[in-house]
């Protein structure tokens, strides 16, 4: 059985990894095709530099990136709009001509609230990935920018609110984090053999990591923690027409 073509779409170098880096690695490392499309920061930035590295190692091809400034850091694309500011039809056209040249059979990003960290970017990056797996399919939308295309399926990488505490060493007990329901996740996915590469594409990040942000608390923990932490990823399947395929509970993630 081949394993689905996969396209992950994300808000800042670092999302790919940390959400969904198993994923990533164990479709690739089966012989599918991956990628990554990455909303914000500049094609000539260090973080970019960044990204490619973790790419690599996750063998998700080489970064595409929307160029769009990070909300909370004006200096990610000095010449270009804040992601959030940006008009929602442009930012829909042009993930829509990635998810077309791609092609993929499924997606995956962010969940609604934009994962644990409820990041504004985070949370764009879920509406916009939304209306675009949707757009792709239909001809007379953007025609400029492709044949119509249509994924299988759409994830959304979430964390479920049984393991917010595993975590709370990790982001902190200060910091609010967003989870959801248990029952509401559709896909549970032991990445454990990929976790080694997981991890190495957080680390990655080497500015991230510098700084004190996840990936440097990630840095800092014993490698029998950080292979607790990453080894599970959860997912919602997010497809209203394909409800059907939703309730027999096939989940692609998981071949």
């Amino acid at each position: 059985m081949s394993v689905p073509s996969l396209l992950g779409v994300f808000a800042h170098p670092d999302d790919e990894s940390l959400s969904a880096g198993g994923v990533l690695a164990r479709h690739a490392t089966a012989g599918a095709r991956t990628a990554v499309v990455t909303a914000t920061w500049a094609a000539d930035s260090p973080r970019a530099a960044e990204l490619a590295e973790a790419l690599r190692i996750l063998g998700a091809g080489t970064p595409r990136m929307l160029g769009y400034a990070d909300a909370r850091v004006p200096r990610s694309a000095p010449d270009g709009a804040r992601f959030c500011d940006a008009p929602l039809d442009e930012t829909v056209r042009r993930l829509v001509a990635h998810i077309r040249e791609f092609r993929p059979e499924i997606m995956v990003t962010h969940d609604a609230y934009g994962g644990l960290s409820g990041h504004p970017d985070h949370v764009h990056t879920h509406r916009v990935t939304v209306l675009a797996a949707h757009a792709a399919g239909l001809g007379r939308l953007y025609p400029d920018a492709g044949a119509p295309w249509r994924a299988r399926a759409l994830y959304l990488a979430t964390h479920p609110h049984t393991a917010v505490s595993a975590l709370r060493d990790v982001v902190g007990e200060h910091k609010a984090v967003y989870s959801v329901p248990d029952e509401q996740v559709t896909a549970t996915v032991d990445v454990g053999p990929w976790t080694e590469r997981k991890i190495a594409a957080v680390l990655a990040h080497r500015s991230e990591v510098r700084r004190g942000a996840l990936p440097g608390r990630i840095a800092g923990l014993p490698p029998e923690a950080r292979e607790r932490l990453l080894g599970t990823e959860w997912y919602i399947r997010h497809d209203p027409a394909s409800a059907a395929a939703a309730r027999t509970g096939r989940t692609e993630l998981t071949v």
